[in-house]
């Protein structure tokens, strides 16, 4: 099999290159920075150089193949014409450029957020996504991205299938790297830099079994659907209290209401600075909890225990802080915020909030 790999230089692309390499397939990696092909030392791939809105360009990196993997994508909220540009444009154009070279399969990577919110329950493809758009760019660029692909597919008769996976975690391909946006919650935890959570669910997998689902996905995905890769629901400060737990490291995390992204939207209007953006916290305080049954059903995907996911995660980024990896790094408003946070808990003056959360019923900090 030759296959192409888009964005093959970040977290999940990376491994998704390593299990094709380590399948015996034909990899080719399109990539726009010669340098980041460091990171996938030790496999072995034949290499494109294209940007993945050139239509050309991608044409070109594409003959010959047999499927392509379009892991390519930008994750964040600003600047806002790029977060479009590559999560809503680069999909119809990966999708024109391999009908044009007669690539007989198309794998989308999407993201959970762009199938929609859950209600009663955990949602599934089924799921209904606002006609007007959740209004967070990132899920409604990737909601985009998805529609423009699989119309372009349809319209050209070339089979896509779109995945979308849960909040990956797990190792890099590259474990001397300091982790993207994802594990970057858990080194910012690890290393007292997390000040604040919101109390709402995610839905959290490995890495490597994500990958893996892409690899399903084009093997048996039926052309058109979109198949969710995740793992287990559980809500932010769980997920903190279980890292506080497995690394035996506790930092004090405050654990804030949902509502608070309705008063970080009003901060915004009256540009007043703040610790992250709005449309961070909205993010957050969503109900992403996720169903995988129709992936495991037709596609044979599984995602192993977060538990171990974590184990694993946090190795890793322990070494990374024992090597000095961090070591000179500028501090920020919100490793100021947690550094203030840690020393009110060794003065005990939290000691308060224990008693605030039996009288509320509401926990009101994680990670102790």
């Amino acid at each position: 099999m030759k296959a192409t790999v888009t964005g093959a230089t970040g977290f999940l692309g990376a491994h998704v290159a390593r299990l094709l390499d380590e399948r015996g397939d034909e990899l080719r990696v399109v990539y726009r920075n010669p340098a980041k092909l460091d990171l996938l030392a030790g496999i072995e791939f034949k290499r494109s150089k294209a940007d993945a809105l050139d239509f050309e360009a991608m044409r070109k990196a594409l003959r010959g193949s047999d499927v392509l993997f379009h892991a390519a994508g930008y994750v964040g909220s600003s600047p806002a014409e790029l977060v479009w540009d590559m999560n809503a444009r680069a999909p119809r154009v990966a999708v024109e450029a391999a009908a044009a070279e007669g690539v007989g399969r198309v794998v989308i990577t999407s993201t959970i957020s762009a199938v929609g919110t859950a209600s009663n329950g955990p949602a599934d493809e089924t799921t209904h996504y606002p006609e007007n758009w959740l209004g967070l760019l990132y899920p409604d660029s990737k909601r985009q991205g998805e529609r423009e692909a699989l119309e372009a597919g349809e319209r050209l008769g070339i089979e896509v299938v779109v995945v979308n996976p849960g909040y990956v975690l797990g190792v890099p391909v590259d474990r001397s790297q300091p982790g993207e946006t994802s594990t970057q919650t858990v080194g910012n935890y690890l290393r007292g830099r997390l000040p604040a959570v919101i109390d709402a669910p995610m839905n959290f997998v490995d890495v490597s079994d994500v990958a893996a689902g892409h690899l399903l996905a084009a093997e048996r995905g039926r052309p058109g659907e979109r198949y969710i890769l995740g793992g287990e629901n559980r809500t932010w400060p769980c997920f903190i209290d279980r890292l506080g737990d497995i690394s035996e490291v506790h930092h004090p995390v405050f654990v804030l209401p949902g509502e608070v992204a309705v008063a970080a939207r009003v901060r915004e209007t009256l540009a007043l600075p703040g610790l992250i953006s709005a449309q961070g916290y909205e993010l957050m305080a969503q109900d992403w909890r996720f169903s995988s049954a129709k992936a495991e059903r037709e596609l044979g995907f599984s995602a192993r225990p977060l538990d171990e996911t974590l184990g694993a995660t946090i190795e890793w980024y322990l070494d990374l802080i024992e090597s000095g990896a961090f070591e000179g790094e500028v501090g920020s408003r919100l490793a100021t915020v947690s550094s203030v946070l840690g020393m009110a808990h060794q003065l005990r003056l939290l000691t308060g909030l224990r008693v605030a959360q039996a009288l509320t019923r509401r926990q009101l900090i994680a990670g102790l």
